[in-house]
This record gives structure tokens, C-alpha cells and sequence, in this order.
């Protein structure tokens, strides 16, 4: 046994009991508990995109308010470094609190990454400049780095979860229900900007400093829904599969796992489905000592060493980060479509004016493509699955990608319209495609003592493509012309293309995990299984005093 690890034994009477709660978890009824917590977890990914999109509409308010000596807009190394410092923080924010999710557990750091999101999103609202020193933006990237962590905290803790606590049959609606939130958080973040403006119209045109105000409500709003659910958090109770399968805590998994089944009685057909699940968890194979790997980076890379392992975080990964490139790459030029169809920036127009056509063309781009791709990833993804939706979107978004990329002038000059409509096709099949499966996959296909660990990896990685892309697409756009010539737009354009096309290939890597226990697809169905009481007690002794090496389920963990 490792140095500093203690050994939790578990006798058949628990292991059978361990059996029982996660067989009826798995086939339960969709209850008040489920979606309780899709609410719960779905607010933070509300903030989330929120907070992450807002930035884009109140960053050229502040460039009429703070920066009148630089033609009312802000530089565009000081732009770039305050949009981009929330990717930064996410990056580290997936990496540290995916780690602490399996050590510390779920419940902890559940509430903690929502706290920072409140308290960075206010600080946001409230940032001014200093009288020397450092300015307006500097200020904004200093909060926004920290509120980077607690959106980046909050990716493996609401997606495992709510994976954790969610029927088989049902964990890709409630995962994908979670994700689905961000849709609504960037949809209100547009509709919030142009109610804002529409109410301050007056008073902007008279006087542009009224912009002040309205950046910092708008930014200030996006913590209202998560300050709700905050306590819900707090309160909120430790996954049945983490308590039992990490701490060895028996009898606190069972509880869990009875509070989210809710106290509804189950037909006799369900029952009859639980009992079969039972039966056939305790037959597949026989329980066995040291089975069960510590939780640290020695069976980290013991576990994901193995290739049929290994490849499935390596599918994970990559895949995310090709799909960020490319989606961060697009995003970064929506200018570009904006402008074809007609809500880009126009000559001698005026503040008011410039910020509201931005703010409409985002609220039309928003409406029509990217929500709806998001809940009718909601509505199929237990029909068709996890992978053909994963595999369908990065071969659509590829070929539309290659169109414009061979065909770009050609399409602008033939029809504006039409190249909005390749581009809304783009932004629905991002949603009902990667976007949404790279954020479910992850938390399904690894074992419980790893799972925020691989799924805050997986997401980073992605976070590291949207930082590339952040830092370099809008050089790469640029080549053979100045600077804002979009000489090399095609070029880009077939970049993304290439990217779209090499995810598809990554990410047949991956397992299909429709219909399928999370042990099974992390490969632990013997940590589901258990002796007979016959086999752990033949001659009827008390079957603590006679369990031996073989006949005890063993787990270890940290002190």
C-alpha cells in the first residue's frame, strides 16, 4: 500500500449494497432532483457564456468613454489582451480544478468556482482606472483573468456532476441540457445589450458617457442568475459514485443516490429493469483485492499508459482542440458577416448607431444559428448519439468552411445573403455537433478517481487552440496585405477547414456512450460486481471475519 494512503475494504454485504444504489440510479425516473440540477449547474454555464460574450459588445463602449484620443477605440493590443485574459484564466482554471474535483471531491469545489464567478463578474462591473499607472482595460483583464477560473472550475465540475447523478438514459440530455445553457446566456446577453441601449438612447446621443453605465450593468447582470443558485450549491450533495468509489463511504453514496431518485415508487416494470441491471452488474465478473487504482498521478499514468485508455483522452483532447481553432478562429472574424449583411460599421455613422448594429447583428446570428443548435443537440442526442453528432458536425462544418474558402469573393459579390446563410449553417452545426459532444464525451468515458481530472485536461486543451487562435488568426488574416485588409481571409478560411477535417479523424478515438453505465465505458464493471454471499460465506461465519485477499473490494485513498 502506498505510503500515506489508508485501505478501505468493502464486504459483500456493501459491495452488494453499492450494486443495488447505482442499478437504480441508472434506471430511475426522471425526477425534481435531476432537473434541479441541470437548473443548478445550467446557471453557471449561463454566466459562463455570458460573461465570455458580453465582453465583445461593451468593449467598443468602452472605447467611446476611455479612449477618445484613439478615434473613440480601444488599441488593439490592449483589446486583445482584455478579451483574451478570461481564456487564460479558464486554461488554468480547467487544469487546477479538475485535479481538485478527485482529490477533494465535487461538493466542495462546486460551490468555490461559482463564488469566483460572482465575485469576478462584480469586480468587473465595478473596474476603473487608476490616476497613474494602470488603465480601464488593464484593470477589466486582472478581473476577468480570475473570473476565467471560475468558468474554466466550472466545466469539469457541472459536467461530471451532472453525469454522475443522471439515469443511462438520460445522461446525454442532462449533460447536453447543462451545456445548452450557454446558448440562452449569449441569446440574453444580446437582448439585454439592445434593451440597455434602447432605454439610454437619449441620453448616449446627448452625452456618450452614459455608455459607462450601460457596460457596467451589462456586465453586473450576468451574475444575477448565478447569486440565486448559489446556495443550491452550497447545499448540494457529493455524487453518489465519488463517495463510494474514491471514499469508500457506503452508506453517503447510498444516500445520495436515494435523493436523487426522489421519492416517487417505481412501477413494476422499472423495478423489474433495476433488477435486471443488478444481476447482471453482479455477474460479469467476479470482485478481486486491488482492482482499484489510487486516485494520483502514478495510476493517472498507469491508467491512461494503457492505449485503449490513453487514446480515448488523447480523441478527447485533440478534438477539442481543433474544434476551439476553428470556432474561436471563425467567432473572432464575425465582423466579416456582420458587415455582408449590413450591421457591420458604416461611414459617418454615429456611437449610438455603431454599438446598436453590432448589438443586432449578434442578437440575429445568436437567434437563428447558434441557440437552436444547441437544444436540438438537447432534443437527439439519445437518439442518434454522442459520436455520429460529433462526426456529422466536424464534416458539415468542413465542407462549408472549404466552400467559402475556394469560393469566398465569388460569394460575396454573387450574394451577401448567401454567405450569411453558409455561416449560420456553420454555427448550428458547431452546436449540434463538437461544441456541445466534446463538452459531454469527456465527462462519461473516464473513471470516477479521474474523471474531472482527463475532462479538465480535455478542456483545456480546447482553451489552448482558443488561444492560438485569439493571438494569431488576426495576423494570419493580414498576410500579403496592411493591417485590416483581410488579404489572407481565403487562406484562413481554408485553415479552419483543414481543422474541421483532422477532428474528424481524432475523433474516431472515441467510444459511442449512448445507453451505457458509466462503468462500463470507463471499463471498472468489476467495481460494480460482487460475490455471492455463498462464495464470501460458505460455512456461515460472519462474513467480516472470513473475508481473505480475494474476497474484499479494495480501495485506496488519501488520508
Amino acid at each position: 500500500m502506498d505510503k500515506g494512503k489508508r485501505e478501505v475494504t468493502i464486504n459483500e454485504q456493501e459491495a452488494g449494497d453499492k450494486i443495488t444504489a447505482l442499478a437504480s440510479l441508472d434506471e430511475a425516473k426522471l425526477s425534481w432532483f435531476h432537473i434541479k440540477a441541470i437548473l443548478i449547474s445550467g446557471c453557471g454555464f449561463f454566466t459562463d457564456a455570458y460573461d465570455i460574450f458580453i465582453i465583445n459588445l461593451v468593449m467598443p463602449m468602452i472605447g467611446y468613454v476611455y479612449y477618445p484620443t484613439h478615434n473613440f477605440h480601444v488599441p488593439n493590443v490592449t483589446d486583445g489582451l482584455t478579451k483574451g485574459a478570461a481564456s487564460w484564466g479558464t486554461l488554468v482554471g480547467q487544469l487546477v480544478f479538475g485535479v481538485l474535483g478527485d482529490k477533494m471531491g465535487r461538493k466542495k469545489n462546486y460551490a468555490i468556482v461559482l463564488i469566483i464567478l460572482i465575485v469576478s463578474t462584480i469586480g468587473c462591473s465595478l473596474a476603473g482606472p487608476s490616476k497613474v499607472g494602470w488603465g480601464i482595460c488593464t484593470m477589466i483583464a486582472i478581473w476577468r483573468f480570475f473570473l476565467g477560473i471560475g468558468i474554466g472550475g466550472d466545466y469539469p465540475m457541472s459536467a461530471v456532476i451532472t453525469s454522475e447523478f443522471a439515469t443511462v438514459n438520460r445522461r446525454g440530455f442532462m449533460i447536453a441540457s447543462v451545456f445548452a445553457m450557454q446558448g440562452i446566456g449569449i441569446l440574453f446577453a444580446s437582448v439585454l445589450t439592445v434593451l440597455l441601449l434602447l432605454m439610454f438612447k437619449g441620453k448616449i446621443e446627448s452625452n456618450l458617457d452614459y455608455l459607462d453605465v450601460v457596460w457596467r450593468i451589462c456586465i453586473a447582470m450576468g451574475a444575477v442568475p448565478s447569486i440565486f443558485t448559489l446556495y443550491y450549491r452550497i447545499t448540494f450533495p457529493e455524487t453518489p459514485r465519488y463517495a463510494m468509489d474514491v471514499q469508500g463511504d457506503i452508506d453517503a453514496g447510498i444516500k445520495s443516490a436515494k435523493a436523487a431518485m426522489g421519492s416517487s415508487k417505481s412501477s413494476p416494470e422499472e423495478n423489474a429493469e433495476i433488477e435486471e441491471a443488478i444481476a447482471v452488474r453482479a455477474v460479469e465478473k467476479p470482485a478481486a483485492a486491488g482492482q482499484v487504482a489510487t486516485n494520483t498521478w502514478k495510476g493517472f499514468k498507469e491508467h491512461f499508459g494503457q492505449w485503449r485508455y490513453g487514446k480515448i483522452l488523447l480523441g478527447c483532447a485533440l478534438s477539442w482542440f481543433l474544434l476551439d481553432l476553428a470556432f474561436y478562429g471563425l467567432n473572432l472574424n464575425q465582423s466579416i458577416v456582420l458587415e455582408a449583411i449590413g450591421y457591420g460599421d458604416k461611414p459617418n455613422q454615429t456611437a449610438y448607431d455603431s454599438i446598436w448594429n453590432k448589438s443586432i447583428g449578434n442578437l440575429i446570428i445568436a437567434a437563428i444559428g447558434t441557440v437552436p443548435g444547441y437544444w436540438v443537440s438537447v432534443l437527439l442526442i439519445e437518439k442518434i448519439g454522442r459520436k455520429p453528432i460529433q462526426l456529422m458536425g466536424f464534416a458539415v462544418i468542413g465542407t462549408c468552411l472549404t466552400i467559402i474558402a475556394i469560393f469566398f469573393h465569388k460569394i460575396i459579390n454573387y450574394s451577401k445573403i448567401l454567405f450569411f446563410v453558409i455561416y449560420i449553417i456553420c454555427q448550428f452545426f458547431f452546436n449540434f455537433g463538437p461544441n456541445m459532444t466534446t463538452f459531454v464525451i469527456p465527462s462519461e468515458v473516464f473513471p470516477t478517481r479521474f474523471r474531472t481530472t482527463a475532462h479538465g485536461m480535455s478542456a483545456a486543451s480546447g482553451k489552448l487552440g482558443a488561444i492560438i487562435a485569439a493571438h494569431t488568426f488576426s495576423v494570419i488574416k493580414d498576410i500579403g496585405g496592411p493591417t485590416g485588409s483581410n488579404n489572407f481571409i481565403q487562406g484562413l478560411f481554408g485553415i479552419l477547414a483543414g481543422m474541421m477535417f483532422l477532428g474528424f479523424i481524432v475523433s474516431t478515438f472515441l467510444p459511442e456512450t449512448k445507453g451505457k453505465t458509466l462503468e462500463e465505458l470507463a471499463g471498472e464493471e468489476v467495481i460494480e460486481s460482487a460475490p455471492s454471499m455463498q462464495q464470501l460465506n460458505p460455512d456461515g461465519r460472519d462474513s467480516r471475519e472470513t473475508l481473505d485477499e480475494q474476497d474484499i473490494y479494495s480501495i485506496s485513498i488519501a488520508k
